[in-house]
């Protein structure tokens, strides 16, 4: 078919590689546009097929400035990125359609992801014996058999296997291309994930965002996703980076700024003259940071910032050559050099940034680390609260002596006793555990030392940040001052403090003192790092090595030394405090390039437990009917080739009748199997223990254990039964049963299930089995209030209608009680937001929260599991 853009169609200077340029259109507004949105209009123009992609979605895009906020556009992704958790059901689907497919004479084999998939399996993995693979055997061997079966029979999967890394930073370190070649096209690299981490990538110039398992699976299946033509908010950074400012600060920073600017579902665009202090690592942290401001995206475009990152990882100088020139080409490399190219947008002046501390009972609670000292005062002062001690003012200049080996101490209030550096939070960003690194450094340098009665401790979120400190020199430094690796699992922050010694806690107690610790953590609520210890402050890394040499929280950094030498020489924060430049100098010369180079050297040795895994050869995949992880779904058992209109629903009863702000995690929970729930009854019906129940999270892949899941969360409120549990009435007999069992009798009878909600019904966490249980219990409809976006999404892609009532309206405006019968009357001409009428004794109207076309033909089609055949495609191939 001819491509309706076949005009654009441009070759680079070798003239081996075409690609699409939108710069062809000779239309001033494509310079105008935000160059996120550019990625949009070339992909819709690449894949403008007049079915998923018309003519007229390309046009909107390009009129983005009128359009915005009014057009549905689709986005077809270059890739798409799962965990296990959500990967396994979508690949079990897959498997599922080949054996559907088989039975009605087609070649399985046609039966593949159309989207490049890649599926990581780390994330999951249950590290609870010394050598991991050794549990694998035990918990997750049909699993992994099960994946590397999908590694082999499909195509368009790459399977990442076990001990190789975590899914977002793989993504940022190894599977991101930037710019994609396929067929001899190339394009911009663009992807959507299940893992809640996706928006990172946005820091590498790649536009992406986490979508739901169905929405996945639709993108896999060859779907756009569909969304709204954004608004997009530029952010122009300027100014310099305080001197004693880390890449926290600035991210906590911006994130406070942009919070505070109203940017729900909004794209974000940075540029500006700031934007050379931020180092990749930088950006991808502030990308990370999208659901703390609520925008969709935060995107960084490719600068040369960017270039200097991808030339220490794992790109080759021809890609970079390659990168390079395709990005100048359409116009999507920024130079920021030319202010005429700027979008009028409002500033953020990045030396507004200044060091924060948070404390001391509550993260929240933000100071400036130059009022420190004033504040913790302020602490002391004010009646006992969320900020207060009430300590009488003859009591705050107390000063308590003690011995500790050997040798005579002072503690006074603000004294810190425990002080624990922490990267859990910081993996990501080597920056600010370098910057404490090189700061003990110059300390040790310059004579300095850690008090020995501090509780110090270095707790790395992984090996890696071992590594890397290692690797630069600055380990050693940091044990000198007491900060020596203890592990690699929740320490401080969870509490997991060695006990402080015994005349430092006597000391606390008879001065009644407000004692310190300073941790860079997460967590430090009072009395949680020790129970003497009352005021807690969370700080960047290099403030906790600075405030364990100070020994103290009320202190002037700017005013007063940060320590006295033995020779009596006075030293200060700012001797000893290394520049931005100096730590982004050593992160690139001896991190980065130093963690690609120890990546790509796990990735080349392999797993040996991975590569001896056995798995079938099979193109079907032979199910065990004994094995209770993996199951091939019913979802297809009532596949036809012959698209049947919508049912009206008639006569139908409300399984559950439930309130606002109803959960996934409520409808569909990831966590510990009850001994006494219908899923345990199955479990232990095929022989096994309560303790080989695992978690709903790990058998996703198991339908039966997935549906008797669902609505069994014991915090369910569901008001036919008025308490929390997994129970419901089943209506007919006025019983009060387990959810599924209630089902089983109305499957039986053939009575049609409804819910009746209230609002935010499925908000949280995007689950796709919250949409696949429901379809599998037998839920025709959802009547509720209001409904989370990606959720009503879900329902659509399941065949569950999504009906709201009119505004104003609830099921309490209406009397309903919830055992009624309900008939809903669906026409053979469903459009989208069309008005229902509803009976249930009395007549009432809701409305269909369909968005578009491509919504009403999921549902007439009983959801996107039974895709959509394109125009002009052999029907052996749908």
């Amino acid at each position: 078919v001819e491509h309706p853009f076949n005009h654009l169609i441009d070759t680079l200077k070798d003239g081996d590689r075409k690609y699409f340029n939108p710069q062809k259109l000779n239309d001033a507004r494509y310079d105008k546009l935000p160059l996120s949105i550019r990625v949009l209009l070339e992909a819709a123009i690449r894949k403008c097929d007049g079915f998923y992609v018309k003519e007229e979605d390309v046009h909107n895009i390009l009129d983005w400035s009128e359009q915005q906020n009014v057009a549905e556009v689709p986005f077809p992704p270059a890739r798409v990125l799962l965990q296990d958790f959500t990967g396994i059901p979508a690949m079990v689907d897959l498997a599922a359609m080949r054996d559907a497919v088989t039975k009605h004479g087609v070649d399985p084999g046609l039966v593949n992801p159309v989207c490049p998939t890649d599926l990581i399996v780390d994330h999951s993995l249950q590290i609870d014996l010394n050598k991991w693979w050794e549990l694998e055997l035990i918990r997750n061997k049909e699993r992994l058999q099960f994946f590397k079966w999908c590694s082999k029979a499909f195509k368009n999967v790459n399977v990442v296997p076990p001990d190789v890394g975590a899914v977002h930073q793989l993504n940022l370190e190894y599977l991101s291309q930037v710019v994609q070649e396929s067929q001899g096209f190339i394009y911009p690299d663009s992807v959507v994930g299940t893992d809640s981490h996706t928006t990172m990538i946005n820091g590498l110039g790649i536009l992406g965002w986490g979508v739901g398992g169905i929405e996945s699976e639709a993108v896999m299946l060859g779907q756009p996703i569909s969304l709204t033509l954004p608004q997009v908010v530029g952010c122009r950074l300027v100014g310099s980076v305080n001197i004693l400012a880390t890449s926290i600060d600035i991210v906590l920073g911006i994130t406070k700024h942009l919070r505070q600017a109203g940017i729900a579902g909004k794209f974000v665009e940075f540029f500006g003259p700031g934007m050379s202090q931020l180092s990749v690592p930088d950006r991808t942290t502030i990308a990370n940071m999208c659901p703390e401001y609520n925008a969709t995206v935060s995107f960084f475009p490719v600068d040369h910032v960017t270039l200097k990152h991808f030339k220490q990882t794992n790109f080759t100088e021809e890609k970079l050559e390659l990168l390079e020139a395709y990005l100048k080409a359409v116009k999507l490399f920024r130079s920021y050099e030319d202010s005429s190219e700027d979008p009028q947008y409002s500033e953020i002046n990045l030396s507004s940034m200044v060091p924060h501390v948070s404390g001391p009972k509550r993260p929240q609670d933000r100071v400036a680390v130059s009022s420190m000292k004033e504040d913790f005062q302020s602490c002391l002062n004010e009646k006992v609260g969320f900020k207060g001690f009430h300590i009488s003012k003859e009591k705050q200049e107390s000063l308590v002596p003690f011995l500790h080996g050997g040798q005579e101490y002072e503690l006074a209030h603000g004294s810190v006793v425990i002080a624990a550096v922490i990267s859990c939070t910081n993996n990501c960003n080597p920056s600010v555990m370098l910057t404490a690194g090189l700061l003990a450094k110059k300390a040790v340098e310059a004579g300095l030392i850690v008090k020995p009665y501090i509780r110090t401790s270095l707790a790395p979120g992984s090996g890696m940040v071992t590594h890397y400190l290692n690797t630069s020199g600055v380990l050693p430094y940091l044990s000198q001052l007491g900060f020596e690796v203890i592990g690699y699992g929740c320490a401080t922050c969870v509490g997991n403090t060695a006990p402080l010694p015994e005349t430092v806690s006597e000391a606390i107690k008879e001065g009644d003192l407000v004692a310190c610790g300073v941790l860079s953590g997460n967590r430090h609520f009072e009395g949680r790092l020790c129970d003497c210890v009352r005021a807690n402050y969370l700080a960047s890394p290099p403030l906790v090595v600075a405030y364990a040499i100070a020994g103290t929280v009320s202190i002037n950094f700017e005013k007063e030394p940060l320590g006295v030498t033995s020779e009596g020489k006075e030293v200060y924060l700012r001797d000893v405090w290394p520049t931005r430049e100096e730590v982004q100098q050593i992160e690139q010369d001896k991190v980065i390039s130093s963690i690609f180079t120890e990546l790509r050297a796990r990735r080349e040795k392999g797993n040996t437990f991975w590569n001896n895994l056995e798995c079938p050869e099979s193109v079907v995949f032979p199910w065990d009917p004994k094995s209770t992880y993996i199951r091939s779904p019913s979802f297809f058992n009532k596949l036809c080739k012959e698209v049947q209109p919508p049912q009206s629903i008639e006569n139908a009863h409300a399984l559950l009748f439930l309130g606002d702000k109803v959960t996934t995690d409520h409808i569909s929970p990831a966590g510990s199997i009850a001994r006494v729930s219908a899923a345990a009854k199955y479990l232990l019906s095929k022989r096994l223990t309560p303790r080989e129940f695992n978690s709903y999270g790990a058998r996703r892949g198991n339908d039966a254990v997935m549906t008797r899941g669902t609505f069994a969360s014991i915090k369910l409120q569901n008001r036919l039964i008025g308490k929390p549990g997994p129970k419901t009435v089943h209506i007919p007999s006025g019983q009060t049963l387990d959810v599924f069992e209630a089902v089983e009798r109305y499957q039986r009878d053939g009575i049609p299930l409804i819910i009746l909600a209230g609002k935010q019904y499925g908000s949280g966490n995007s689950r796709d089995w919250a949409a696949k249980g429901p379809y599998l219990l037998g839920v025709r409809a959802v009547i509720a209030e209001s409904f989370e976006k990606m959720h009503k999404n879900h329902l659509v892609g399941m065949g569950i209608a999504p009906l709201q009532f009119l505004p104003g309206q609830s099921a309490d405006s209406l009397e309903l009680c919830g055992k009624e019968k309900f008939t809903i009357t669906l026409p053979e001409d469903l459009s989208p937001k069309q008005m229902l009428t509803t009976s249930s004794g009395k007549t009432f109207s809701v409305t269909t929260l369909f968005d578009n076309e491509m919504d009403v033909a999921f549902y007439r089609h009983g959801g996107l599991l039974c895709t959509l055949p394109r125009p002009q495609t052999n029907a052996s191939q749908v």
